[in-house]
């Protein structure tokens, strides 16, 4: 038996806003993939490192599946979660909507799915699921990882039920749209707003522009922090640029949606944004090249160079946000062009 539901496929960048992408066309809804991480707020950053972790790692976005909630939020759609820690229950939730015609979310470990090049455990990834059969699931991933893909139904049950840091028990989901969804367009101010806040604001210093900061002064130690520097320091360059970031560690995709958004809207404080995120997206493809030469040929003054691009990133991307944060006390008029 094989139950396989028609959708529309693209070869997007990042997994969640790839997945999401295949529900919301599911559902009549077309955004871009830049609209779609936009519209989720999902521009962060996070200086991350601990005890028991190899090397640091520093990541664009907010938490795995932050962006869904805040996209469903946004714009008004139902947003069905379900998570247990029975796999037998697990794929029964998951049967029951595609046996209906609707493709399904997943988040999982991406270690153990057979298609996936690069194996390493990262238990935030998300995946559609549009059909299976006796032997295999079909999925949707990103167009690096091939788009339409699929996998063992025996590797599937193994990544969704891994644990380990960003793992979820067994999590899907559903997006259903009203019957009459807000514009898109409406919802760009209150998405900008909401993430310029988060990101001037953070709780605790390794978080938006003062993580940035903080990075800037730690990055110069990474030599002296691991023993195997030409592994890891290139492979931190590595998931900066091309482990599903859009590049630039996701500043690409938000400088297209400010982009797209500038096209709607006419607003000075919408063009400051995009022209300093188009500055920044720059210079952080410049720091992961830095990091890589400094990995490769073992050159602590790289690793300088990196230190002080980060913190002006730090101020250029501040100043973006504020700018950004003043949408939400001007109305910005629509584009008549």
């Amino acid at each position: 038996m094989t139950t396989v539901i028609d959708i529309d496929v693209r070869g997007t960048q990042h997994c969640e806003t790839t997945a999401l992408g295949v529900l919301l066309r599911h559902q009549g809804l077309d955004l871009s993939e830049p609209m779609l991480f936009g519209l989720g707020s999902g521009l962060s950053f996070i200086y991350w490192d601990s005890k028991n972790m190899g090397f640091p790692f520093l990541g664009g976005r907010v938490k795995p599946f932050d962006l869904t909630r805040n996209l469903a939020t946004t714009l008004g759609l139902e947003l069905l979660v379900q998570e247990t820690t029975s796999p037998r229950r697990a794929w029964e939730n998951v049967v029951a909507p595609i046996d209906a015609g609707h493709p399904v979310g997943l988040q999982l470990d991406s270690y153990h799915l057979d298609y996936f090049g690069s194996k390493v455990h990262f238990g935030g990834h998300v995946v559609a699921m549009y059909g299976y059969d006796d032997r295999d699931a079909y999925l949707v991933d990103t167009g690096q990882q091939g788009g339409a893909v699929s996998t063992s139904l025996a590797s599937l049950a193994e990544a969704r039920a891994a644990r380990g840091p960003m793992a979820a028990k067994h999590r899907s989901f559903t997006l259903t749209a009203p019957g009459n969804p807000p514009s898109p367009q409406d919802r760009i101010v209150p998405a900008i707003t909401a993430c310029a806040d988060a990101f001037l604001n953070p709780p605790i210093a390794n978080l938006g522009h003062r993580g940035i900061e903080k990075a800037g002064k730690l990055v110069r130690t990474w030599l002296q922090r691991t023993d195997a520097p030409q592994r890891d320091l290139p492979q931190a360059a590595l998931l900066m640029e091309k482990a599903g970031t859009g590049g630039a560690l996701f500043r690409n995709l938000y400088r297209d949606f400010l982009a797209e958004c500038s096209q709607q809207l006419d607003s000075g404080h919408l063009r400051t944004g995009h022209r300093l995120y188009t500055e920044a997206a720059t210079l952080w493809t410049e720091v992961a090249a830095l990091i890589t030469k400094a990995g490769e040929s073992g050159d602590a003054q790289s690793l300088v160079q990196a230190g002080t691009i980060l913190r002006d990133l730090s101020r250029i991307e501040r100043e973006a946000m504020q700018a950004l944060r003043c949408l939400g006390s001007v109305s910005p008029h629509p584009n008549q062009s």
